[in-house]
């Protein structure tokens, strides 16, 4: 069986300009063109594709995308490069929720320092969305 780009689509919830961009990236392989130069894929693209949209999901860079799938293509060779990449794309998060908690607190701050009961001139959110001086902690 093969799927149209659209079919491909559909059946991912990828767009096709980014199918034909993971294309360009070979990231999935050039598809089979019909004679009527229409793009044709094989379940083997469709996994491909669903692999990648689920790394891109977990937030991967295209880069470690990469190192995944030409790992896959070497079956017997240990996953210890694997087992790396998901760890450094879990640091890699765990970095961003600590950013996110501290502008969390920043934004809790700024958001309780006015009741509006003050002048646009006094306003104390506007004053700290104009001077990062004034906020507690560098974020």
């Amino acid at each position: 069986m093969d799927f149209s780009i659209g079919e491909l689509s559909k059946r991912t919830g990828v767009k096709v300009p980014t199918i034909r961009y993971y294309e360009k990236e070979r990231l999935l392989n050039a598809p089979i063109r019909t004679e009527g130069n229409q793009r044709r894929y094989l379940q083997s693209d469709l996994e491909r594709l669903g692999f990648i949209k689920h790394c891109r999901d977990l937030g991967l860079p295209m880069p470690a995308i990469r190192d995944l799938i030409e790992l896959s293509l070497h079956p017997d060779q240990p996953c210890e490069q694997a087992n790396r990449i998901a760890a450094d794309q879990l640091q890699a998060v765990r970095r961003r929720i600590r950013h996110l908690k501290k502008l969390e607190a920043e934004l809790k701050r700024i958001a309780t320092s006015c009741r509006g009961e003050h002048t646009v001139t006094e306003c104390n959110v506007l004053k700290a969305f104009g001077d990062h001086s004034l906020c507690c902690e560098d974020h």
